[in-house]
């Protein structure tokens, strides 16, 4: 497998930035296979990006696997055990079935299992930062003991793999877990934060008294950020958040914060103004709080 051909199960953001960044860096075999690539609203928009990316759309788990020898699962963290599931069927033994979903250490493991009952060698793989930013280069966490022909595998194509030394699947899903508690409990304190603070104009002042406390970082800037993300993912954050919720239930943690955070990210996405931005969301927060106003009649 010196050259691999390469499949995605699951075409958004994600999948498709990265298949874009393999393209760039030399891979010419790139295949995808997505449920909603002819159902609206997003098989227009699944279809643009894979001809962006060179990404040829096939219609099935069968027809992917076929054509591919390294398939990445790239589908939302409620679909990742239905996704190895329908994929199961069509592997073999030459096949590498890398899960990059955000979901739990213990949904890792029953993936893995699935995977491995196949005879297709597995990897568990932990996406640590926005895929948009970096491409195929966004930092990665993998573990498994197919691991590390994995990042033999990957390293021509440019992609940035850090092993984890235990061969326990879940471990990498573990930390990018318990990551998401900070940052994306951050974000929905930034949303509450500027959603109380800008009913008094009281935001500008606010993020003053911040810098001050923590200087060395432009909270101001870091708001306009983090919002922005929440505006065009905060469904899939949600979803992300209650896997870390059940995550830590599970291990006697009590998860308050992941809870309210979830509450939080979601509380903004159900207002349905992420139609009103690109992909790379509002420029500012200002601008997602002018949207919200418009919603509500402001």
């Amino acid at each position: 497998m010196q050259r691999p051909s390469i499949g995605f199960i699951g075409f958004g953001e994600a999948g498709s930035a990265i298949a874009g960044g393999l393209r760039s860096a030399g891979v010419d075999r790139l295949y995808a296979f997505d449920i909603n690539a002819d159902a609206p609203p997003f098989g227009p928009r699944i279809r643009q990006r894979a001809e962006t990316s060179g990404t040829a759309l096939l219609a099935s788990s069968g027809e992917l696997a076929k054509a591919s020898d390294l398939v990445f699962s790239t589908v939302t963290s409620s679909a990742a055990l239905d996704a190895a599931r329908q994929t199961e069927p069509f592997l073999e033994s030459r096949h590498m079935y890398a899960d990059l979903n955000s979901v739990s250490p213990a949904r890792k493991q029953e993936v893995g299992a699935v995977i491995v009952a196949a005879g297709a060698a597995f990897v568990e793989a932990a996406v640590m930062a926005p895929v948009a930013p970096y491409g195929h280069r966004v930092p990665m966490l993998v573990g498994g003991p197919a691991a590390p022909r994995f990042a033999e595998l990957v390293a021509p194509f440019g992609m940035r793999v850090e092993i984890l030394a235990t061969t326990t699947i879940g471990a990498a899903s573990a930390v990018k877990m318990c990551r998401s508690i900070l940052v994306k409990g951050l974000e929905a304190l930034m949303c509450e934060c500027v959603l109380g603070a800008s009913q008094y104009a009281a935001d500008d002042h606010v993020f003053a008294s911040v810098n001050e406390s923590f200087p060395g970082i432009d909270w101001k800037k870091l708001a306009d950020y983090m919002i922005g993300r929440v505006a065009v993912h905060g469904e899939r954050r949600a979803r992300e958040l209650e896997e870390v919720a059940e995550t830590l239930r599970a291990i006697g943690v009590e998860p308050i914060m992941a809870e309210a955070a979830a509450k939080r990210q979601d509380s903004i996405a159900r207002l349905g103004v992420s139609t009103r931005f690109g992909p790379e969301g509002p420029r500012t927060y200002r601008d997602l709080l002018d949207a919200i106003n418009e919603v509500r009649g402001v």
